[in-house]
């Protein structure tokens, strides 16, 4: 087996805010103004960090979970996504040893080092600590022998004499300062009631915002020592994963994918195993088309903001009749999350597709984390037993939250009846990574083209 040789970071911290996803993506752009082809890739099933991501490196954002897919396939979906790449940089979730709940290191940023051999760089939040700095530091380098932390680099210092506190600090600790970040306002990215707000949706402010982070990086990060610790990282023994390619259906069916604003939510890996599968993927955007692609056989609609669009996604009375119609006509049609509010018969009131018995309206109560779940139906994304892991993450809730025929059945962390499921469509509130579900996208499109045919 050939091992491949990609240099790697990945950028962790020890809690949510301190600032890791700021780091990452100036480092991101940093590198890539510098002339290398920079991989981008973010820990765990967050959609919204890749987009900026990929605005910082030109390459699509990826996501790397070891509950959704598998730690055997993370290595190999790494390699997959840094093909071409002269470094790869790997933001992480939440603190570093932080997974999936009540099961141990899975799913964490530390798993995730661990499974790539990479060296970890991390920020740390100094705005509130001087010498404290070095304990906090000491813990986590300490903590896992197998996760390397070689660096860290300062965030939020609030001058050059809190810098050389800080410095000194460390200086005994073994642990390399990489870089000092000054508070600054430019570098912070909006945020609403799901994080981030998606680049699609503020697309010239965040070029300026990414721009300005870079620039930040640039001024107070070591970007040689930084580059020579990820060349530092050992070759991988690993395959670099591909969509398994399918006997192709005589006419290649099309299958239509909403994308625009209020669906940005989707895995590049999922078009991919679909074009691999053998369709020809067209992008439309529910917001802005008043018909579907030219041919559309089969329609995927994925997770985003359909809630902060609701009156245009409503106001879209020819789309909306024909999604109803593609339906109708016996076309599968997947949706999860946004795309089984944009199913149902109204969302905060206002009417959307009605091909679902149910009603959509915010909610106070976030609902996130990690599902086991069981197919209850045959459905054009799986047959009934199917087992799967996936995720939950919205503000929203449906009533009812499940149809006749039930999409699944959550098994864990409880037990309940989710989504509406039939022979010809499937919406859940569940999020499923299809790079860990074998033949999802083989299935969808052999319906297509039964369709087509």
């Amino acid at each position: 087996m050939v091992s491949a040789h990609v240099p790697r970071l990945v950028i962790a911290a020890p809690s949510s805010g301190s600032g890791k996803t700021t780091v990452a993506t100036g480092l991101m752009r940093a590198f890539a103004d510098a002339g290398l082809a920079v991989s981008a890739h973010k820990v765990g099933p967050d959609y919204i960090d890749p987009g900026y991501h990929a605005l910082a490196t030109g390459r699509p954002g990826r996501n790397l979970d070891a509950y959704l897919c598998g730690p055997e396939r993370v290595a190999p979906l790494f390699l997959h996504g840094a093909a071409g790449a002269e470094l790869a940089l790997v933001e992480g979730v939440m603190g570093l040893f932080d997974g999936a709940s009540g099961q141990g290191e899975l799913a964490s940023t530390a798993h995730v080092a661990k499974l790539l051999r990479a060296p970890v760089v991390l920020v740390v939040d100094a705005s509130s600590q001087s010498r404290s700095v070095a304990a906090l530091v000491h813990g986590f380098a300490s903590w896992d022998p197998e996760v390397r932390v070689a660096g860290v680099i300062l965030n939020k210092v609030g001058s050059d004499r809190h810098e050389a506190l800080l410095r000194e600090a460390l200086g005994g600790s073994g642990v390399p300062v990489l870089g000092a970040l000054r508070r600054a306002s430019d570098m912070d990215t909006p945020s609403r009631h799901l994080g981030l707000i998606p680049v699609a949706e503020r697309r010239a402010e965040a070029l300026d915002a990414v721009a300005s982070q870079a620039r930040r990086v640039r001024e107070g990060c070591d970007l040689e020592a930084l580059l020579a610790l990820a060349r530092s990282a050992p070759p991988l023994p690993d395959v670099p994963w591909s969509p398994p390619a399918s006997v192709a259906p005589a006419a290649r069916p099309v299958i239509a994918v909403a994308g625009g604003p209020a669906f940005t939510f989707s895995y590049a890996e999922h078009t991919e195993l679909l074009t691999a599968a053998g369709a020809d993927v067209a992008v439309f955007d529910p917001l802005r088309d008043e018909e579907l692609p030219a041919g559309t056989s089969g329609l995927v609609i994925g997770g985003g903001f359909p809630e902060v669009y609701a009156p245009e996604l409503s106001a879209n009375e020819p789309l909306r009749a024909a999604v109803a119609a593609l339906a109708a006509s016996g076309a599968p049609v997947v949706a999860e999350c946004a795309g089984l509010l944009y199913l149902s018969r109204s969302l905060d009131d206002r009417p959307m597709c009605g091909l679902l018995p149910t009603d959509a309206r915010m909610s106070p109560r976030l609902t996130l984390g990690y599902r086991e779940a069981v197919a209850l139906t045959d459905s054009p994304l799986a047959t009934a037993g199917t087992r799967v892991r996936g995720h939950e993450f919205h503000r929203t809730v449906t009533s009812p939250a499940a149809g006749p025929s039930p999409a699944w059945g959550f098994t864990h962390p409880e037990r309940r009846l989710e989504g509406f499921a039939s022979a010809h469509v499937h919406a859940s509130y569940l999020h499923v990574h299809w790079a860990g579900a074998p033949g999802t996208a083989e299935r969808l499109v052999a319906a297509s083209a039964a369709v087509r045919a």
